[in-house]
């Protein structure tokens, strides 16, 4: 049980197929005691029962597009625990709409709620985050290959999420002498709720199968197991990475020519 004893906080869980709840059950499992965020009370009645399986006893609303959401959110937790060992940051949203198409064609209103929500969101979390780790502690982030390479119908969010790698970094400078490490997990498709606002997933997720060395996608539990090993000691000397659980989709230019 590799997070025995410690605590923290888990956002990003809309539903049961959400890569938030594949980490939260493994956090469970290894001992995390957790507390779980809900976007609003139309999600609460589908988090509320996810809770309660893994022992969660802190429900925190928490809605990025909200100003002082954040803020209000480590205001609550703070009256209940002096002290936090994890974040886990798996959450973000674009425009659905404006994910179909050319790039170029991207809104500014939209632009700026994208990087608002997918990326500034996290930046903002580690500032109220850090002050309640005095003996150190671990963020993460979820984070997309479209950060680096154009993927058809991302558009936006690959910009977003290139963002949140660059602010993985810089993170990690700004807390380290704090002994707080900041790491993204850069995650194959998997099919969740936001998922299904890509035009095409299906097909994404076929050739991503076909091209990675594995020959597989990759489930949430997968990238679960590498969550828990981030937030655990296991992990005190790796901060500022972006750690690809894609089956090794990253790595290869071409499929076998045969």
């Amino acid at each position: 049980m590799i997070l025995k004893n410690k605590k923290g906080i888990i956002f990003g869980i809309a539903n049961d197929h959400s890569i938030a709840w594949g980490i939260a059950r493994k956090f469970s499992n290894e001992g995390a005691e957790l507390a779980i965020t809900y976007q609003n009370d139309t999600f609460l009645k589908r988090v509320k029962p996810l809770a309660s399986q893994v022992n969660s006893e802190i429900l925190l609303e928490c809605d990025f597009s909200q100003d002082s959401s954040i803020k209000n959110c480590f205001s609550t937790i703070s009256q209940k625990w002096d002290n936090i060992d994890f974040i886990v940051h798996a959450a973000a949203y674009s425009d659905k709409n404006e994910l179909n198409g050319r790039y170029l064609e991207t809104s500014k209103d939209n632009f700026i709620n994208t990087l608002n929500i997918s990326c500034f969101s996290f930046t903002e979390i580690a500032k109220y985050a850090s002050n309640l780790m005095p003996n150190g502690g671990s963020l993460i982030t979820m984070s997309f290959y479209g950060s680096t390479k154009v993927m058809p119908n991302y558009n936006v969010m690959g910009v977003a999420k290139a963002s949140l790698e660059a602010s993985v970094r810089y993170l990690a400078a700004s807390v380290g002498r704090a002994h707080v490490r900041v790491n993204a997990i850069s995650a194959g498709p998997i099919k969740t709720l936001a998922a299904a606002g890509i035009k095409d997933f299906r097909k994404i997720q076929a050739t991503y199968a076909q091209h990675t060395p594995l020959q597989r996608n990759v489930t949430a539990e997968e990238v679960g197991h590498t969550a828990a090993f981030l937030c655990s000691d296991l992990a005190s000397g790796i901060t500022a990475e972006v750690i690809h659980v894609d089956a090794g989709y990253h790595a290869v230019t071409m499929m076998d020519v045969d």
